[in-house]
């Protein structure tokens, strides 16, 4: 049954980690976006996070939106420097003209600096993306 289902390779999704500033309490932080750059709106987007390495392994924290529109992004959490030292990992399922995909996107450990910022474009903020 499995070996049945055919799910495609995703492109035009991003995973990006930005750096911006938080005015409610002053502060700058690290969050988490899903870019969409499809023409099409992503259905019951389910994003299941972690961070982990060879002896620790935090929670896991999953995120639903029932629609991200073509071309748009969302916030998806607030990520705390601490996690830097573990890889983090963003495994992304959603519909897009009920069609299933998935991808997994994955920030290796210590690769989240501030040195590494780089302009995202379709977001018009500073950060960088998922491998």
């Amino acid at each position: 049954m499995k070996k049945d289902i055919q799910i495609p390779e995703v492109s035009g999704v991003e995973i990006a980690v930005v750096f911006e500033h938080n005015d409610i309490y002053n502060t700058d932080d690290w969050n988490v976006y899903i870019i969409n750059q499809k023409d099409v709106a992503l259905d019951m987007v389910v994003v299941v996070c972690k961070g982990f390495n060879e002896t620790k392994e935090t929670a896991t924290m999953r995120k639903k939106i029932d629609l991200l529109a073509a071309n748009s992004f969302a916030k998806i959490e607030w990520l705390q420097p601490d996690l830097f030292a573990l890889d983090n990992q963003f495994q992304v399922t959603f519909f897009a003209d009920n069609t299933l995909f998935d991808k997994t996107f994955t920030f290796p450990k210590n690769t989240i600096k501030e040195e590494g910022l780089r302009m995202i474009s379709s977001i018009q903020k500073r950060g960088l993306l998922a491998k």
